[in-house]
């Protein structure tokens, strides 16, 4: 039992020099990692000893309106049921569904029945009423009528013009007619049937001027004013411009957005209700510059921005602000009037490195010049090496 307890404790010793040995043995040529900014630098003058080649675009600024693009719908400017204001049976439709018709124009006739002659009866009640009061007024000149008399008759005649006008327009009400000019959407009554005072004879959409209809968002409508122009890019291809006819006060309770409409003429009601539409809305003027999307990037706080290089020839990256996209890319403020943008390469560089730019146009000379030396990590590979040989003894 002793042998084995000498031999554990020598193993034991043994393990124990060997490992301080390590630690001991490297504590003079261990040095402690670099601060991340002198890291940075050091890097950065390495690459100036060997400059990435990029290639960069010149661009000027030119003045450009800004616009807020939304997503919405097309309207019709006014949609109207006419609904029935006397009972009775339908003796004539004039008009289908589809029709184009007039302010005036008669979209349902109920049959009059007797309404003529009880219209023919109020007047004759009139014209007696007119009588009476007549002849109670010139006895009262003569003494014979007192005043209650003569307000008796007037209070008569008063009635019977009250229910000769009733009469009048009763009559009137049997022809259902259109408020304005406008299409016949729906027409839900047929020949012979019962209208009840309060029921839909048709319904008339007023298609001129079309409305182009979104919600703008709450930092957005400040800048929207009454009169400005507009354009919509329907889902059907067709392409429309009007003008601002209605920016909301209040925001929508739920979205916090406001309505915001804008008239298109449609004289020939080409267009149509409840299409999807992109709405453009521009807004005040910037000098800006056209950059592709590809050129985009974020910084370290996640801001949009570009990489462009100096006067130096070292890499700046500037934060931007997008103000309007278009087919050949987007319109962005931020940037000098006149800048070199880097194109091609700029995922390779870092702010602050010299580089050397190749103009865009330039075309036949390669990315990379061969007189270029290989940039190679130095920096990373020696830490790597002094982390290698701090792990072992």
């Amino acid at each position: 039992m002793k042998k084995t307890y000498l031999a554990a404790l020598i193993v034991a010793l043994v393990f124990i020099l060997w490992m301080l040995s390590g630690l001991l043995g490297n504590d003079g040529n261990r040095a402690p990692a670099p601060p991340l900014a002198e890291t940075r630098d050091a890097l950065l003058r390495e690459r100036d000893d060997s400059p990435t080649a990029v290639r960069v675009r010149t661009l000027h600024a030119e003045a450009q309106r800004g616009a807020i693009a939304v997503r919405g719908r097309t309207e019709v400017n006014r949609r109207v049921a006419v609904r029935a204001e006397t009972s009775g049976l339908i003796a004539a439709l004039p008009v289908e569904r589809g029709d184009l018709v007039r302010a005036g124009d008669i979209l349902c006739r109920i049959d009059p029945g007797s309404r003529p002659a009880r219209l023919e009866e109020g007047r004759e009640a009139v014209a007696l009423a007119e009588i009476e009061f007549d002849g109670a007024q010139r006895l009262a000149d003569q003494g014979l009528v007192s005043a209650t008399g003569v307000a008796s008759a007037r209070a008569r005649l008063a009635s019977a013009r009250a229910d000769l006008r009733q009469r009048e327009l009763d009559l009137s009400y049997t022809a259902m007619r259109a408020p304005f000019d406008g299409i016949v959407e729906t027409r839900p009554v047929e020949l012979g049937d019962f209208l009840q005072a309060g029921q839909v004879c048709a319904e008339v959409l007023d298609p001129d001027p079309l409305l182009l209809v979104g919600q703008v968002s709450e930092r957005d409508v400040a800048r929207l004013k009454l009169g400005d122009q507009g354009q919509g890019r329907l889902l059907t291809g067709e392409r429309v411009g009007g003008v601002i006819t209605f920016v909301a006060h209040a925001a929508h309770p739920t979205t916090r957005t406001f309505r915001i409409e804008v008239a298109v003429p449609n004289p020939d009601s080409a267009l149509r209700e409840g299409i999807t539409t992109e709405i453009q809305l521009p807004v005040e003027e910037h000098l800006a510059h056209l950059v592709p999307s590809s050129v985009l990037a974020l910084d370290d706080t996640g801001e949009l921005g570009v990489r462009i290089v100096d006067a130096d020839d070292r890499v700046e990256f500037v934060r931007i602000r997008v103000i309007r996209d278009s087919a050949e890319g987007l319109w962005v403020t931020g940037l000098p009037e006149t800048v070199r943008l880097i194109t091609v390469g700029q995922e390779l560089v870092v702010p602050g490195e010299r580089v050397v730019p190749i103009p865009t146009a330039d075309v036949a000379q390669p990315l990379q010049t061969p007189e270029l030396p290989v940039r190679i990590d130095t920096t990373a590979a020696a830490q790597r090496e002094r982390d290698s040989g701090a792990s072992q003894p």
